[in-house]
C-alpha cells in the first residue's frame, strides 16, 4: 500500500527557541520528539519523515541548511 505524506516546510534562517522548533501533529496537536528518518534531498535540504503515535498521520517537513565558516 501506497503512502501519502503532506510536505511542510520550514525555514532555519533564525535559530528557534529550544524546543519550540520540534512540530506538532496537524491533526491531533500531539508534539512530536523525534523524525522516524531523514534523508539529504539536496546538499543543502534535508527531509525529515515524521508519524505521529497518538493518530498515525504522517507528514514530511524540509530544512534548509547554512554552511558555517570556521575562522
Amino acid at each position: 500500500m501506497p503512502a501519502i505524506a503532506e510536505v511542510l516546510s520550514t525555514n532555519a534562517s533564525r535559530p528557534a527557541p529550544r524546543g519550540s522548533d520540534l512540530p506538532t501533529c496537524p491533526v491531533c496537536a500531539d508534539s512530536m520528539v523525534a523524525a522516524e528518518a531523514s534523508a539529504f534531498v539536496k546538499e543543502s535540504i534535508v527531509s525529515y519523515l515524521w508519524t505521529c503515535d497518538t493518530c498515525g498521520y504522517g507528514f514530511v517537513t524540509k530544512h534548509s541548511l547554512k554552511r558555517f565558516a570556521c575562522n
